[in-house]
C-alpha cells in the first residue's frame, strides 16, 4: 500500500519554498487540516490575494508534471477513474474516500483535493442545497446523474400516494427497468442527492414532502397520527415525536396541543385525544355526532348508537344516552329505536 505522507513529501520537494507553503496552506495539508483563504495567506506573506493565486497556479502546474511522472500517483488516479466509471460516474465523497484508503495509507480529502485540482483527472462537487459532497468523472457523468435524479423526482411526484404506502422500492425497480439504468449506478446517484430522504419510520420519498421530512412540529404531529392510524393523546404524540428522533429540537406537549387546536386536519375525539379527519373522524359535539350517525344509518337502538359513536369519539355511554334522550333533538320510536326529531 502507498503512503500519503511519503508520496506528498516527494511531490512537494521539487517546489520552491513559497510554493510549498502556499499549497500546504491553501489545501490544509498541515496537521490542523484547515484550508486558508487567498486573503489569509496574502496577509501572512504581506502580498495581495492575486499574488497568492498566481503562486498557487504555478505550484499546481509544476505539481501536475511531477504527479504524472510519479508511478504511485499515476496508479492511484488511474484506479480512481476506473472506480468512478464502474460506479456510474458519480460517487458520494465518503464512499470515494473509503475506496482510496484501501490504496494509500493516511490519505485525506485535502490530499485528494491537491491531486484532482492539479491534474483534473476527475472532479469534486461540494455540498450544497441539493447535493451532498461527491466526486464525478466528467461533465457528461455529472449531467447523467443530475438527469436521472430529475426524472426520478418527477416520477415520484406523480405517484406520491402509492409511494407513501410503502411502495418506494417497487417503483424504483420499475423506473430503473424502464430507463435501462443499472441498480448499482442508481444507488450511487441516490446517495449524492438531498432530494430523497428517509424519515425515522423508514418511509422513503422526496424530501419536499412533509410526510418524509417534516420540518415543523405541526408536520411531525400529522405524520405521527397518520402512521399510528388511531387517536392519540397530545402528550403521547409529543413523546412519540421526541423518541422518533426528527431533530435536535424537542416537541413540548403544550406546543403539540397548540398545533392540534389550530389545524382542521386534527379532530378532538376525547379529553386531550386527537385523530385525523382523513381517517374518517369528523368534528362535532356528542349531539352533532349522534345526529350525523342517525341521519346516515337511520333509526338505531341505544346500544347501536353508542357503538357507532364510540368509533368516532371517546364519549362515555352515559354521555351518549343523556344526549340521545334530549327530546328537542331526538325521538324514541315504538320499536325502541331513536331517530333525529323531524321538524
Amino acid at each position: 500500500m502507498y503512503s500519503a505522507n511519503k508520496t506528498f513529501t516527494n511531490l512537494l520537494q521539487g517546489l520552491s519554498e513559497r510554493q510549498r507553503e502556499v499549497l500546504i496552506g491553501r489545501f490544509g495539508l498541515e496537521k490542523s487540516g484547515k484550508a486558508m483563504t487567498l486573503a489569509a495567506l496574502g496577509a501572512r506573506y504581506k502580498v495581495t490575494r492575486e499574488r497568492i493565486r498566481q503562486i498557487e497556479s504555478a505550484a499546481l502546474s509544476a505539481l501536475r508534471v511531477k504527479i504524472n511522472a510519479d508511478p504511485a500517483c499515476a496508479d492511484i488516479l488511474e484506479r480512481s477513474r476506473a472506480y468512478l466509471k464502474a460506479a456510474g460516474g458519480a460517487v458520494r465523497a465518503e464512499t470515494m474516500q473509503e475506496f482510496l484508503r484501501g490504496l494509500i495509507e493516511g490519505i485525506t480529502p485535502n490530499h485528494l483535493a491537491v491531486l484532482i485540482e492539479s491534474t483534473k483527472t476527475f472532479y469534486y462537487h461540494p455540498a450544497d442545497k441539493h447535493f451532498h459532497d461527491f466526486y464525478y468523472l466528467d461533465k457528461l457523468s455529472l449531467k447523467t446523474a443530475a438527469t436521472f435524479l430529475d426524472q426520478w423526482a418527477a416520477y415520484l411526484r406523480q405517484r406520491k400516494e402509492q409511494i407513501l404506502t410503502g411502495h418506494y422500492a417497487e417503483f424504483l425497480d420499475e423506473f430503473l427497468k424502464k430507463k435501462g439504468v443499472k441498480k448499482e449506478h442508481a444507488q450511487n446517484y441516490l446517495a449524492i442527492t438531498k432530494r430523497i430522504h428517509e424519515n425515522p419510520f423508514g418511509d422513503v420519498g422526496l424530501a419536499e414532502w412533509p410526510e418524509i421530512l417534516p420540518r415543523t412540529i405541526r408536520d411531525r404531529v400529522y405524520l405521527v397520527l397518520k402512521r399510528k392510524h388511531e387517536p392519540m393523546h397530545f402528550r403521547v404524540i409529543a413523546k412519540t415525536i421526541n423518541e422518533a428522533g426528527f431533530g435536535k429540537s424537542k416537541a413540548s406537549p403544550p406546543t403539540v396541543h397548540n398545533e392540534l387546536i389550530k389545524d382542521d386536519r386534527f379532530v378532538l375525539v376525547g379529553r386531550g385525544i386527537y385523530a385525523l379527519t382523513e381517517h374518517g373522524y369528523e368534528p362535532g359535539t356528542a349531539r352533532e355526532v349522534i345526529s350525523r350517525i342517525l341521519q346516515k344509518q337511520g333509526p338505531l337502538k341505544p346500544k347501536a348508537v353508542i357503538q357507532a359513536v364510540q368509533k368516532e369519539r371517546f364519549f362515555k355511554p352515559n354521555t351518549v344516552m343523556v344526549n340521545l334522550q334530549n327530546k328537542m333533538h331526538f325521538e324514541r320510536l315504538n320499536d325502541g329505536t331513536y331517530r333525529v326529531r323531524q321538524a
